[in-house]
């Protein structure tokens, strides 16, 4: 018998008060969502609500979603309280894999057959996470990024027994409610955009240990560089627009392939299918306005002029 999920979730709640938990919850009462809190922690209660407070200017600068109020956060010590009702729950506990393998079962014995259980773990395999769970079916990671109310990205991962319909209704209430989600098409720790970070951040390391610049250096090669182009573009469509006119292919022809021998044909091929639509110029022209915008509005950190 398949699982019926909510056809809308009114009722969230966020297991876990910690950065990333109450930036989840400010996120979501900006959306118009009644939010239930829970943490075990010494000063919870009063943490929540003075992140949230924080944050809240941050949001209203964003918008407001009809209805949306920092009235609507309810705090409760109980976890099977909070989850007895919810209709969607955003577990962001400590990343520690036994607390959370512990903590997703209790959530599973606790809330409604049908609701989905998103942890915003940054590395745990799901099908790792829910191996004590009843119903492993409707577990999930939707991982966000710092500050979790502010950057849209969540990577929304499956694992081995996760239903297909659990990781479809996640990734329409996640894109419902603002975000900007990605569905991985298998299980991998760390995901996508951490394995991506963590690469860099190695090099960065090794550079330093070279001698070639120090980690100040790092972060302004970054920042005033790439960084500002990845805001715009991947690396895989800088590949397409580093080619000028002639795209990828003529990227590729020029600079070689690094990638898999021989599978540099699919690789065009891709990205060719991807953009098809919108000519190189017209790219560029977006790319470019995009960055002004950016650079029009960016300020030096403190103490930087």
């Amino acid at each position: 018998m398949s699982t019926e999920y909510p056809e809308e979730a009114l009722r969230v709640t966020c297991v876990g008060a910690g950065t990333i938990g109450s930036a989840w919850a400010a996120y979501f009462l900006s959306r118009g969502l009644d939010v239930v809190a829970t943490d075990p922690m010494d000063g919870a209660r009063e943490r929540v609500k003075q992140n949230i407070d924080e944050a809240w200017p941050k949001l209203e600068r964003l918008g407001l979603s009809a209805g949306a109020s920092r009235d609507r956060l309810v705090f409760t010590e109980s976890l099977e309280e909070a989850v007895r009702d919810a209709d969607f729950i955003q577990e962001s506990a400590p990343d520690d894999e036994p607390l959370k393998i512990d903590l997703i079962a209790r959530i599973d014995a606790a809330c409604r057959p049908g609701t989905v259980i998103a942890s915003s773990s940054s590395k745990f395999l799901p099908s790792r996470m829910s191996a004590q769970c009843g119903r492993p079916e409707r577990v999930i990671v939707g991982h966000p990024f710092v500050p979790a109310y502010l950057v849209p990205l969540v990577e929304v991962v499956g694992g081995e027994s996760t239903d297909p319909a659990a990781l479809d209704w996640a990734v329409g209430f996640y894109r419902r409610v603002g975000k900007k989600p990605l569905r991985l098409k298998k299980e991998i720790e760390a995901y996508i955009a951490n394995r991506l970070q963590h690469a860099i951040y190695l090099e960065a390391l090794s550079l330093v240990d070279q001698g070639v610049c120090d980690y100040d250096d790092i972060d302004k090669a970054v920042t005033w560089g790439p960084g500002l182009r990845w805001a715009v573009q991947g690396p895989i469509l800088h590949r397409h627009l580093g080619g000028g006119k002639g795209g990828v292919r003529h990227m590729i022809d020029h600079f070689g392939w690094d990638g898999v021998p021989g599978e540099e044909e699919a690789f065009i091929n891709a990205v060719e299918k991807r953009w098809n639509e919108a000519s190189i110029t017209e790219l560029e022209s977006w790319r470019d306005d995009n960055l002004l915008l950016m650079l029009e509005g960016l300020e030096p950190p403190p103490g930087e002029t």
